[in-house]
């Protein structure tokens, strides 16, 4: 009797066949950052197989200790991994570039529509986007806060945000925090590496270094230096264009400072996109902040993608005299400021990460900083709650009702998020044209 035949690593990806599949990526990638990282993980890993799951998951930490959008980050880093800087490129930006037209053609749509169908439309979504928000905090939470030690930290978080605490501060001492405690934290991390299951895959445990996945000084100091040439240039040009004073030049500064200082993904920044763009620049109100956080949810692509439709906003309120013009203009800076530092994270610091694998020192801080990030999103939560339950004047007990309905429906698995958001929709429409 025969042993059956070990499975082999699959063939040899070319870079148009990747291409093809990274584009269909950012067609369908809805359900935000963890829907997006099933995805790849299902395809890319158990499907495909072109990256084994031990690379996957040690590619997925460093991701999700970086300021940014992590699902992106990670298509950034396993492009980079398979074809190089061009790889890297094309796979962060095909993940991002369906939802970033689909995000403009709606926001088009939104200004052009007026307020009664739109309002009609996002009555509903509005209370749905909060049982997301809370849903995810509960998700993310289950998973993250199976250690007592890390149960006081979203509740510091939450504290510290309700009291105006800043959000980059609190991410530096739950990382302090996550240090302190690395070895207890850091021993779930390692238990789940040794017992995780192993099949050949193209990029697989053994694989030898390439050369372009080898760490290099001068390397690192070329990609950090042509990230801030290529920054430099643009807001250059927009200040040759506009003037350094312009509302261009002002969002290319703010999205640029929050692409680099907002921990724990698309809901981790919105507190600190609201906080500068809603209260301080006064691009857009607190209304519109939530029906473009509705409209980011009903796209797929990361949910970062919002400050697209921030910028949108800015741009059409700002300029007047050429909104539509501007409104485009302010859609691309955003996105433009907001993803180039995690091209350049990945470029720089993948290959030192490469270098790590097979430690778990940096377990105990991402853990503490997840921890952080739910306290985050339960203040997200409650902020929109406030605006969407108890509107001026009175309380809004339908608006509860289809939270609360939603929260169940994500729980139970009834249904998706898109589901849920189109469902909601029309329920809400129905209301408002009924009621």
């Amino acid at each position: 009797m025969t042993d059956a035949p070990q499975p082999t690593a699959p063939a040899a990806v070319s870079f148009p066949e990747a291409l093809r599949w990274w584009f269909k990526l950012g067609c369908i990638s809805f359900g935000g950052p963890a829907g997006q990282i099933a995805i790849m993980h299902r395809e890319l890993v158990e499907t495909r197989r072109w990256i084994s799951e031990n690379r996957f998951l040690h590619a997925l930490n460093y991701c999700m200790l970086l300021p940014g959008p992590e699902a992106q980050q990670l298509a950034t880093y396993i492009g980079w991994l398979m074809h190089g800087v061009r790889g890297g490129i094309a796979a962060g930006a095909l993940f991002v570039l369906p939802s970033l037209i689909l995000l403009i053609a709606l926001s088009v749509a939104y200004v052009n529509l007026g307020a009664p169908l739109a309002a009609d439309l996002l009555y509903g979504i509005r209370p749905a986007v909060v049982a997301i928000i809370a849903f995810a905090a509960w998700r993310i939470g289950s998973k993250v806060l199976r250690q007592k030690w890390l149960w006081p930290v979203p509740v510091a978080a939450f504290v510290a945000l309700y009291t105006h605490v800043p959000f980059p501060a609190v991410i530096v001492a739950a990382a302090l925090y996550g240090w302190l405690l690395r070895e207890r934290l850091g021993s779930a991390a390692a238990q789940h590496a040794a017992t995780a299951a192993h099949r050949p895959a193209l990029i697989d445990d053994d694989t030898p270094t390439p050369p372009h996945v080898a760490y290099s000084s001068s390397r690192l100091v070329v990609i950090l230096l042509f990230g801030v040439l290529l920054a430099g240039t643009v807001y250059a040009s927009l200040a040759a264009l506009y003037g350094f004073d312009s509302l261009f030049n002002a969002m290319g500064l703010f999205f640029g400072k929050a692409a680099l200082v907002t921990f724990g993904g698309a809901y981790a920044v919105m507190p600190y996109v609201f906080q500068g763009a809603v209260v301080g620049h006064g691009w857009l109100s607190a209304t519109q902040m939530m029906d473009g956080l509705a409209l980011g949810e009903t796209t797929p692509g990361p949910l970062i993608m919002v400050v697209a439709f921030v910028g949108f906003m800015g741009g059409w309120n700002g300029m007047p005299a050429e909104p539509l013009a501007a409104g485009l203009m302010g859609a691309c800076v955003a996105s433009f400021f907001t993803f180039l530092p995690s091209f350049i994270f990945i470029f720089a610091g993948a290959p030192w990460v490469e270098r790590t694998r097979g430690s778990f020192r940096l377990a105990g801080p991402m853990s503490a900083i997840t921890a952080a990030v739910v306290g985050a999103i339960l203040s997200l939560a409650l902020f929109f709650a406030a605006h969407v339950f108890w509107p001026q004047p009175g309380v809004d007990v339908v608006a509860m009702a289809i939270a609360v309905v939603g929260w169940v429906a994500l729980w139970r698995n009834w249904l998706g998020m898109i589901p849920l958001i189109v469902l909601s929709a029309a329920v809400g429409a129905a209301y408002r044209l009924l009621g």
